[in-house]
This record gives C-alpha cells, structure tokens and sequence, in this order.
C-alpha cells in the first residue's frame, strides 16, 4: 500500500499541471503564442538552472557513474539500431520509418524525466539523472538526425549535428554544473539562492506548457502507427531495459534514472525536427500528444512495479 501511494503522489501532480494547461488553453488564458515563448524559457533559462543546480549540489561520489552512463548510452544505442532494422519491415512509408524510431527511441528525458525523478527523489538527490544528460540528450538529438536523413534518403551533417549539441542549453548547463562540480568550485550564497528560486519554475511551467500544447484532433488518423509508436515508446522499451538495469546491479536513484530515461513520453522537439526534415510531422504529433497523456497510467504502473521489486 505505501508504494501504491507513493506511485500516486509522484504522478497525481504531474497530473494536475497537465491538466491545469490544457484547461488554461481552453478557456484562451494561453494561447500558442504564449506557450511558444514559456516553452523557450522553460528549455533556455529555467530548465538550465535547474541542471545546474542538481549537478552543482550532488555529491560527485555519490551520483557520478561511469558505469551507468556507459549502459545508459548503451541500451540507447543497441534500442536505436533495433527499430532501425525492424520498423522498415513493417512500415512502408518513409516518411513514417524515421518518424516512428525516433518515437520510440527518444523520450522527453529533460522537460519530463529529469521533474519525474525530482519528485522521486529530491531535488538534493536527483544528480544522477541530470548527469545523465550529458549522454542522453547529445545521442538522443545525433541520432534522431541520423534515422530522419537515412529514411529522407539524404547524408546525415555531422557539422549541424555537432553544432546544435554545442549551443544545447541543456548540455551546456549540465556540462557548467560538472565543472564547478569536478573543480570544487563555489558560488556566492546570493546567487545559488536566486539560482534555486528562478528553478523552481522550470517543472511546473513545463508541465503547464504541455499541457497547454494538447491537441487531441492530433490524435485522428494513422492510428496503427501512433498505436505503434505508443506501446513501444511506454511498454515495450522500458519492459525490455528495465530488468537489465536491474539484473546488472542498479538500484535506488540510479534505477530512477534508468526509469525516466526509459519510461517518460516521446519528446516534445521530436516534433518540430520532423517537419524540418520533411517527414510525417502529422505523425511525430500524434505519438507526442499520445505518449504524454498516456504515460500517466503507464509510469504510475511502473513506478509501482520497481518499488515492489525492491529495485528503486
């Protein structure tokens, strides 16, 4: 009973600010101008500091594995050759091929993970999974460049891919946070206390945003594939991942991460790359909006599961 209620209090709040934008949205207290420019704040200013702080704090004893992030990178890697092997046997349009990997493969690792495992953990314990980061989100963004550009039948640039990682503010953040971490370096109280309050923004006005950027008629229309894209993205990975995190030894916050960067929805900015690379955008909506509200249920359940199991 305990961990049946601690499921729901990790994921009733993350709930509550989805619905809470959706229903600003409604009622035109948010518009899609509004939520675009939050959106950049959340990913250029709130979200960074966020990062940083979580990295700035943690015990680099206790949260810096280089064996984690070694498997972490790992499974991203053998997950995305998988689909890439796999989803062109069934799915013949091209079009949809690199949208449904990058789908499945890229969860919204910062805008949802990273708050997910806050709230599990603390904010004083959640370094592991912003160190994470530093591997999940450059693989994550190479990779689905790489699935997009082979599908549109064109050669990857390695020298766009290389810059959008350099002037990532989320890797950025997470990077300034490790040096000042590794270097032993303090900031004036002052500024870590503005620090901190400007990044208690970042989870709740992410999750608004999202909420807010809801469109359920996206939800219509190539249904096999979003079903596709849904079940891989919420079951099938983290059922597949998860008990080999387990079974090679990660428990407690390193599980946590493992979890929410297997467990937590397609990422939003998965979106926007599909159409600016002429693939189906309308389907890279579809598997976000129904990933995000679907993950509710899925990530209540798993987050029961590993309690249960004694593996988180």
């Amino acid at each position: 009973m305990d961990n049946l209620i601690l499921s729901f209090t990790v994921v009733f709040p993350l709930f509550a600010q989805l619905v809470l934008g959706y229903g600003l949205k409604r009622i035109k207290l948010l518009d899609d101008h509004t939520l675009s420019v939050c959106n950049k704040l959340v990913f250029r200013v709130f979200l960074p500091c966020l990062l940083f702080l979580n990295v700035y704090r943690a015990n680099l004893a206790q949260v810096f594995n280089a064996r984690l992030l070694a498997w972490a990178a790992a499974v991203i890697l053998v997950c995305f050759c998988t689909l890439m092997a796999l989803v062109p046997l069934f799915e013949k349009d091209p079009k949809k091929r690199g949208v449904l990997v990058q789908g499945i493969f890229r969860s919204n690792f910062a805008l949802f993970g990273v708050p997910v495992a806050v709230s599990l953990f603390g904010q004083e314990n959640s370094g592991v999974a912003s160190i994470l980061t530093v591997v999940v989100i450059p693989m994550f963004n190479m990779l689905s460049v790489v699935a997009l550009e082979v599908f549109r039948g064109g050669k990857p640039n390695a020298r766009r891919m290389l810059l959008g990682i350099a002037k990532n503010p989320l890797i950025l953040a997470t990077l300034t946070g490790l040096v000042f971490l590794l270097l032993d370096l303090s900031l004036p109280q002052v500024i870590v206390d503005a620090l901190d309050d400007i990044s208690q923004v970042a989870t709740p006005l992410s999750l608004v945003v999202l909420g807010g950027s809801f469109e359920f008629s996206k939800l219509r229309g190539s249904l096999r594939e979003m079903t596709v894209g849904i079940l891989g993205r919420l079951v099938l990975v983290p059922a597949v991942f998860l008990p080999l995190f387990a079974f090679l030894g990660f428990r407690g916050a390193e599980m946590g991460a493992a979890l929410v960067m297997l467990a937590s929805p397609t990422a939003v900015s998965s979106f926007p790359m599909a159409i600016e690379m002429d693939a189906d955008g309308t389907l890279a909506g579809q598997i976000v909006v129904g990933t995000t509200l679907f993950c509710i249920v899925t990530l209540f359940f798993w987050i029961f599961l590993l309690k249960e199991l004694g593996w988180m």
